[in-house]
């Protein structure tokens, strides 16, 4: 197995695979005591051969690499790719294009909600591969042969499993289904972790615009401390501390030192001024410029039986036509349709979905349709207006 560990080897390897017309892409990397992941190994695959490039060798240049996967012509194939863009993105400032995910085609054809890549690999290609080496700590060095041998696996199996995928989107022509999720994936703002958004991310049982106006400075700050000092978030506060702090909005330090999980050190410490700074830069937001927290209304009481329904339905439309329905609707999604018909502001009554599942849905809350069991099957059976 080939393994690349200087600048000319890379070169040359990246040479030859910019004439291919896919390349399968996959990364191991290492995060649990650092923010930003630490890339140790990057596995390449065309047609032709597979490699694993030692991007923690004395000395390597990446460039060979990153404008490989720059390269408009050449279509990079990865599995679950999200923390994989992650990584090249921080590299590169850009992500990889063009680009296609097995996980997300996988839905698209049938394979269920987040199908894994052992179970694609299996049903696809009927291997099995090994996994014994999964929690492999990808830092150290030298790895082992098979270390190695298990990472460049994952993409000499996904070259068929791209290629089957791909035949069953074009088969069924679903090539523009895909296009339409993978949008979501290439949204570069999933990768740039601003600081002033991250209080977003918090679960929160806040309701006061002041209250979140200073969770945003709160949280902003703790995503600053964390990114330049490459630290889990969790390691510089925990999310449940945040929330505290942000209810109780303490100024001075002995106040912030009764919140759980600080303590008096802290509280007096440089962590401890700067939490107090933004803490006081929440108060200090003017009331014209506080978040605006859009609520949603409880929806009115008596519609569960309808949402359950829908609930049938989507597995029987999903099933019918061999895509995830996950892609289709979610819970919250059918109690909206339950509730608000044809008003409701969802993906399953528009495009390609509203034919496959939202129409039927729509005659099923209005009593056009029904769901009927013949025997061991469900059916589909439609009334008159009259």
């Amino acid at each position: 197995m080939t393994v690349i560990t200087d600048s000319e080897s890379l070169l040359l390897l990246c040479g030859r695979l910019s004439h291919a017309p896919y390349i399968t892409v996959d990364t191991e990397f290492m995060r649990e005591k650092t923010y930003w992941p630490q890339l140790c190994l990057v596995q390449l695959a065309d047609e032709n051969e597979a490699a694993a490039v030692d991007v923690l060798a004395e000395d390597i240049n990446l460039r060979p690499l990153l404008d490989l996967m720059a390269n408009k012509k050449v279509l990079k194939v990865f599995h679950a790719a999200r923390q994989d863009l992650e990584i090249f993105y921080r590299l590169m400032g850009a992500l990889p294009a063009p680009l296609f995910d097995t996980q997300v085609a996988a839905m698209v054809c049938g394979f269920g909600d987040s199908a894994g890549y052992e179970t694609l690999v299996r049903n696809l290609t009927d291997r099995v591969i090994d996994k014994s080496s999964r929690f492999t700590d990808w830092a150290q060095r030298p790895l082992t042969e098979k270390q190695i041998d298990y990472a460049v696996a994952d993409v000499t199996h996904l070259r068929e499993v791209y290629l089957r995928l791909a035949q069953n989107l074009e088969k069924n022509g679903r090539r523009e289904w895909l296009e339409e999720e993978l949008s979501d994936l290439l949204d570069n703002d999933n990768y740039a972790f601003s600081p002033d958004a991250a209080w977003r991310r918090i679960k929160s049982r806040g309701a006061k615009p002041r209250y979140f106006a200073i969770l945003r400075e709160i949280a902003a700050w703790r995503e600053r401390e964390a990114q330049s000092r490459d630290l889990p978030r969790g390691r510089i506060l925990r999310d449940e501390a945040l929330v505290e702090i942000a209810h109780h909005a303490p100024t001075t330090s002995s106040a912030l030192a009764r919140i759980r999980g600080l303590g008096q050190k802290l509280a007096d410490g440089p962590m401890g001024r700067k939490l107090i700074d933004a803490i006081q830069a929440g108060l200090d937001v003017p009331e014209s410029k506080l978040p605006k927290i859009k609520k949603n209304k409880p929806l009115p009481r008596g519609f569960g039986p309808v949402t359950d329904l829908l609930k049938v339905l989507l597995k029987h439309k999903c099933e019918e036509h061999d895509v995830a329905q996950k892609l289709i609707a979610t819970s919250d999604d059918l109690e909206k349709i339950a509730v608000y018909g044809d008003k409701a502001d969802v993906r399953a009554l528009h495009g390609w979905r509203r034919d496959i599942f939202g129409n039927d849905a729509l005659a099923v809350r209005s009593g056009n349709l029904a769901l009927v069991v013949n025997g061991q099957a469900l059916e589909l059976v439609e009334f008159d207006d009259g």
